[in-house]
């Protein structure tokens, strides 16, 4: 996986007056982070008995790990079924992963009244093996260090040969070097046991978040409460993995001001209208099978939901993505990932909360400002992350084409 390439020529700046804003963003968020851990969860939030979790569960977890998918997705496609083509795709999708996934696990400890013992999953014989979170939780902690492991080729890469240590510490330039060849060089005889074990775990997490609300019953309306619920969860994990790779790498190319990957983006483009196809299908089985489908002309708030969700996040990108000319555009292309993103947040968000409705409700549900703050400030600091990775580290092959 090793490349060397100039890094130092016609770098983008990092600042900017748009990342400015995002920079107000997240120091807002963390002030707000902050009042949380000092403070408490019943003196910054909205949450009660009746709703033990609000929009830190169902955004920074349950979209977060649906929106992280792209690293899984593009790994299968380009080192699974080895299409080439798409090897400039995977170190963005890696590393958006990799940020993604870090920020759900703070997301679930900020949520956690007794944060503080989070590590205990990691001990094993205080392992509740028939919870069904307690597999989500050892999966999506093991896929982290999964995730970390396969970005150190790209931090050997950008370290090899440019160790240069000041003053007394030049004496460690010649053995970190060595030490950073000799472990690039058994990463990449092992790298695709963890690629495979990467692949398998994020099937295995994105489903069972699904069976995470399976079990809730009848809390959940029937036109999302179904047994089939992991395998939607995992379609649409599949569906959004591609829609996020074409999401980013357009927003890349504009921030960072070079030519989209257009013709690329549109041949992985193509698996998308076949997974919202299996998607619908299986969909529309589901509720004919359980009965469920006559909620769809009740006219209540749930059959509302469920056909802008269904609407805006399959019907319009599928259609949108059949026709070549829109899918060969980059605007065609941002549109459709926008809706099949925007879709299954909606999912995630109608699954967790909209078409949830607790069994003690003592009133409505709204977030508190200081929900909203860190739920936008963990968004912020995920961007400044990104950019300054890719401005510092080889993840982006056009990019560094440019600086060459």
């Amino acid at each position: 996986m090793t490349r060397q390439h100039s890094i130092d020529a016609s770098r983008p700046r990092f600042f900017t007056p748009g990342v400015w804003v995002v920079v107000a963003i997240a120091l807002i968020g963390a002030a707000a982070l902050l009042a949380r851990f000092i403070f408490g969860l019943g003196r910054v939030t909205n949450l009660d008995n009746g709703y033990p979790w609000g929009i830190w569960i169902a955004i920074d977890v349950a979209c977060g790990v649906a929106l992280a998918a792209g690293g899984f997705t593009t790994a299968f496609v380009a080192h699974l079924t080895n299409r080439e083509e798409f090897h400039p795709l995977v170190r963005p999708a890696l590393l958006t992963a990799m940020i993604g996934y870090t920020f759900v696990a703070l997301g679930v400890m900020t949520d956690l009244g007794r944060f503080w013992a989070m590590w205990h999953v990691m001990l094993p014989w205080m392992w509740q093996g028939n919870s069904v979170l307690f597999e989500v939780a050892i999966c999506v902690m093991t896929y982290v260090t999964v995730l970390y492991i396969e970005f150190l080729p790209i931090v050997c890469e950008r370290f090899i040969g440019r160790v240069r240590l000041p003053g007394a510490l030049r004496v460690l330039n010649g053995p970190i070097d060595r030490l950073l060849r000799a472990l690039d060089a058994a990463l990449g005889r092992v790298m695709s046991v963890f690629i495979i074990l990467g692949v398998v775990l994020s099937c295995m997490h994105q489903s069972s978040l699904g069976t995470l609300m399976v079990i809730s019953g009848a809390k959940l309306h029937p036109l999302w409460q179904t047994p089939m619920l992991p395998m939607f969860f995992l379609l649409s994990a599949f569906a959004v993995g591609f829609s996020m790779v074409i999401f980013e790498s357009l927003l890349a190319s504009n921030s960072l001001r070079f030519k989209p990957e257009t013709d690329l983006l549109a041949r992985l483009a193509r698996f998308i209208p076949i997974l919202l196809g299996i998607y619908t299908i299986a969909k529309v089985i589901d509720l004919l099978n359980r009965g469920a489908g006559f909620h769809l002309l009740d006219g209540s708030r749930a059959s509302v939901l469920f056909i802008i969700e269904f609407g805006l996040g399959v019907v319009a990108p599928f259609i949108i993505l059949m026709v070549d000319r829109w899918r060969h555009s980059a605007r065609g292309l941002f549109a459709a990932a926008s809706l099949v993103i925007a879709g299954v947040v909606m999912n995630r968000l109608d699954v967790f909360l909209l078409a949830y409705t607790p069994t003690i409700e003592t009133r409505p549900y709204f977030p508190a400002p200081a929900e909203f703050a860190v739920t936008a400030g963990f968004i912020a600091m995920i961007v400044l992350i990104y950019r300054f990775i890719v401005l510092n580290f080889p993840v982006i092959e056009r990019l560094e084409e440019v600086r060459a």
